[in-house]
């Protein structure tokens, strides 16, 4: 914003995600100050990240590197570059036992010629990112846990996937017309908007609650004809039959831009089970690197999340890829997305 004379007018405090960070690291007397610089190290990877997105019309970063990563999608360029730099940024620290992302088929281990430590890092490098050629908002994904083997030694699988129940930090950050981090460790979720000009991400969004007033819904209705009855049954509730809330439909198809807005607005999204399709009947939305992270924003802002029947954060995963079916936004959708499963199947 600026005032008569063109300079900016900034508010009356300026709060920088380091700040806060730090500040929250004061209401757990035995921190050590590993875990607000693995939350740092994220946010700079998120302005690298985003240095790289805002230029893709530019730069040599659109398109696919002509590879099929584990999923077996398309690798985008710009998943690649997202990969490095948040792998790189914690590959020395010290602060991790072993990193897993979307886009690798196995853990990824700290080189062995630098120190392990207490956590274990998750993340998705850039969700969405097949919409990056298209100009559409995309994101990064993370949650963190503590590692349950001994220090000191490599990570272990047991350590990458356990529940998202033990998540001690998870959050995302959103490229789009702006760039937003938005995380909690347990103590509220706050969003913090990047100002280009000083290169810093300023609290923007304090103590985020999801609205008490739904506003919109958002699915896929073009697989509406592979979902179970019960969640069409649900998809017709939430259009007002049957005495529903009669929601707006928006979708824009990169999840992290779908949850920020029911985040913000009140409402839903899911993308639920595909019960004709033998390869992934449980949906395409992986547990560890999308889900779970979600899952515990939502929570800590008073919404809710389900795999149709329970809270996603109580699913033991099967596997680091592990798929589950997600509905996530305020309390009383959510339930009422179970109930109509239950009943209609």
């Amino acid at each position: 914003m600026a005032n008569g004379n063109g300079a900016r007018k900034l508010p009356g405090q300026l709060v920088t995600i380091e700040r806060h960070i730090l500040e929250r690291q004061k209401l757990h007397p035995d921190a050590t100050g590993d875990l607000t610089r693995i939350l740092q190290d994220i946010a700079l990877a998120g302005k690298l990240i985003a240095s790289h997105t805002t230029q893709a019309g530019l730069a040599e970063v659109l398109g696919t590197t002509n590879e099929i990563n584990v999923q077996g999608e398309e690798v985008q360029k710009l998943d690649e570059i997202s990969n490095d730099i948040l792998f790189r940024l914690n590959d020395h620290t010290g602060r991790l036992a072993a990193m897993v992302s979307e886009e690798a088929s196995d853990i990824l281990h700290i080189p062995d010629k630098y120190p392990t430590g207490k956590y274990v890092l998750s993340f998705d490098p850039l969700d969405g990112s097949s919409n990056i050629d298209y100009n559409v908002s995309v994101g990064t994904i993370f949650a963190i846990h503590r590692r349950k083997s001994p220090i000191g030694e490599r990570g272990t699988l047991e350590d990458c996937t356990q529940k998202g129940r033990d998540i001690v930090a998870a959050g995302y950050i959103l490229y789009g017309s702006s760039t937003m981090f938005v995380y909690s460790a347990g103590h509220s979720v706050n969003g913090f908007t990047l100002d280009p000009q000083i290169g810093e991400f300023i609290l923007s969004h304090p103590d985020i609650k999801i609205p008490a007033k739904p506003k919109y819904f958002s699915a896929n209705l073009g697989y509406q004809q592979h979902w179970s009855p019960g969640v069409q049954k649900f998809t017709g509730w939430v259009q007002g039959e049957d005495g529903g809330p009669e929601l707006g439909l928006r979708y824009i198809g990169s999840m992290v831009a779908d949850f920020h807005r029911t985040l913000l607005s009140g409402g839903i999204f899911y993308y639920p089970a595909n019960i004709h399709d033998k390869k992934r009947p449980n949906g395409k939305l992986r547990l560890l690197y999308e889900v779970n992270p979600l899952s515990f924003i939502m929570e800590q802002a008073g919404g809710a999340a389900s795999d149709g029947h329970q809270s996603p954060l109580d699913i033991q995963p099967n596997g680091l890829h592990h798929r589950t079916p997600f509905f996530v936004g305020n309390k009383e959708l959510v339930a009422q997305a179970e109930k109509f499963i239950e009943q209609y199947g």
